[in-house]
């Protein structure tokens, strides 16, 4: 149980709304009445909105700005809703990666962009709109050559982000490679001739989903100007509930 003395009071909280991701969140039309109710206890203070909007995944920029201007629409009424009836001006904080620049443009609007830090070859390709370089690989060795044409690497789901379909991972200084299976320990992927490589051989991969593979890893290895430099602590790694 968390001690008291780490809390102060009112807590602070925040109104998750659902607008589109339907996996938390109130509904929009609901949110008013729960903002009213939460301002009458003791305790907290209601400080403002939370709306995620990761199904939001248009490549095309202007289809992606509707979208967040009709989300940003439906959280600005219930601000100004509030500002009126509780007198109460929400702080709003919106959107995730792919979305952020539409909102940082919005007045009174915290954006909530994740991935950027990294970024990563599935938001790369999807929204090359976005101006972000890929900052954090993985690196794996061929462990075995099963063929004239495949490669077995020692890049496992305990090492990538493995919620996604195959490929997972690609790999941009290796031509012709094909990811083909992946397995708790193992990557299996073929080339056009095994010829060309050899056991221990290091290959460097740039996720398509960096979220999870970042968890999947207690430390990183900071590269500045070609030279290590430091390590960082993965703190979402060592993660247990404490309340």
């Amino acid at each position: 149980m968390l001690s008291h003395k780490y809390l102060s009071y009112p807590l602070p909280v925040y109104i998750d709304v659902n607008v589109g991701m339907n996996r938390t969140g109130i509904s929009p039309e609901r949110a008013l009445d729960l903002i009213g109710y939460c301002s009458r206890l003791k305790g907290i203070s209601v400080r403002g909105i939370q709306a995620y909007d990761g199904h939001i995944h248009e490549k095309d920029p202007a289809l992606r700005k509707g979208m967040t201007d009709a989300i940003y629409d439906e959280v600005k009424k219930i601000q100004q809703a509030s500002l009126k009836q509780q007198e109460i001006k929400l702080i709003l904080i919106l959107g995730g990666s792919p979305t952020f620049p539409m909102y940082a443009m919005k007045e009174d609007v915290e954006c909530s962009p994740g991935t950027f830090v990294f970024w990563d070859a599935g938001y790369a390709a999807n929204f090359p709109d976005l101006p972000f370089d890929v900052a954090a690989l993985v690196i794996t060795r061929i462990v075995s050559i099963v063929n004239g044409h495949r490669l077995c690497l020692d890049l496992g789901h305990k090492a990538i982000g493995s919620e996604n379909p195959l490929p997972r991972v690609i790999f941009p200084d290796i031509p012709g490679v094909k990811v083909i299976g992946h397995s708790e320990e193992h990557m299996v992927v073929e080339v056009p001739d095994t010829a060309k490589y050899r056991v221990e051989d290091v290959w460097y991969g740039i996720p398509i989903h960096i979220c999870p593979t970042i968890a999947l890893h207690h430390t990183l290895h900071v590269i500045e100007r070609n030279r290590f430099t430091k390590n960082w602590s993965v703190i979402a790694r060592n993660r247990m509930i404490n309340i």
